[in-house]
């Protein structure tokens, strides 16, 4: 058995959630195929040079600042079960020196619809002969709540409570939050319910969302639609895209942000922070032009 394996057991006896292993495991898995590309054979030792060399490759290929700290974060992570399995005596990466830091301020920034594009997308999934009920409901729920895509495949029909207009939540960490929806958003939620779900041969089924063929929908299929009706637009689609937009949004509305970092599910204000507080390149330009 490999070491991207046993890795993958350790994080399952960890308790690690689903998503979280399938992260870091295809992190380690592209750190060892860049060392058998090196000509490297690993044996089970971390090295430093391992770890900055494929820091400096990931550089030089151009990856984002935050996807390359997720990597690093990912070999924490391995050293770590390198160092319970007896395999190694200590730890050799570390975040302090190996992630890559951003100046507060900095133009690093992420990803979010502007105001047009969100205007576009609402007068589109209007269309019925273009967008169906699940579909639509799909983007309401990734444009109003900013919930994961795991955790927008995993909502149970139980979750919503129509009543209260609340959407509960299975989180990273299994924590549970609740997340106020639009009254547009349930009325969608009722009109799929009523029509396209209702004659599904899944109909039973648990879970909200279906497909054609499964009684619940995957991160896939979520990813399939989103392109689909982004190349009609011709705009990116992304779930993530969504949750950025979400959250900046509240921001720019003057919601503080330990309202926002509930909603979102961080594990902390300091979270939202690192990815919202500094301002946009766009934004501090409108900022000048007031002058």
């Amino acid at each position: 058995m490999g070491y991207a394996e046993k890795f993958r057991r350790y994080l399952v006896e960890d308790g690690k959630s689903p998503s979280t292993i399938t992260s870091y495991v295809g992190d380690v898995e592209g750190f060892l195929c860049y060392l058998e590309y090196k000509g490297g054979q690993f044996d089970g030792q971390l090295r430093r040079f391992y770890v900055t060399s494929y820091k400096q490759h990931l550089e030089d290929q151009g990856y984002k600042v935050n996807t390359i700290n997720k990597k690093m974060n990912s070999l924490v992570c391995f050293n770590q079960f390198l160092v319970d399995q007896g395999v190694m005596e200590s730890m050799v990466v570390n975040l302090k020196k190996d992630k890559i830091r951003i100046a507060y301020g900095s133009e690093q920034e992420v990803e979010v619809y502007t105001d047009g594009e969100v205007e576009r997308l609402l007068f589109y999934i209007q269309d019925r002969s273009k967008v169906s009920v699940r579909d639509k409901l799909v983007i309401l729920l990734l444009l109003y709540t900013g919930i994961r895509v795991g955790e927008l495949v995993s909502i149970k029909l139980q979750d919503i409570d129509f009543l209260t207009m609340q959407l509960h939540i299975l989180g990273k960490g299994g924590k549970i939050r609740e997340v106020p929806l639009r009254a547009e958003v349930v009325e969608v939620a009722k009109e799929y319910l009523t029509t396209e779900r209702k004659v599904h041969k899944y109909a039973d089924s648990e879970y909200l969302l279906l497909t054609e063929r499964s009684s619940k929908m995957n991160r896939d299929a979520v990813n399939k639609l989103l392109k689909k009706h982004g190349d009609e637009l011709g705009i990116t689609m992304r779930p993530h895209k969504f949750r950025h937009t979400f959250c900046t949004r509240l921001l720019r509305a003057g919601v503080p942000l330990t309202t926002i970092s509930k909603l979102a599910g961080h594990a902390s204000v300091q979270t939202t922070s690192s990815f919202y507080i500094n301002t946009s390149r766009r934004d501090k330009q409108e900022a000048v032009e007031l002058l």
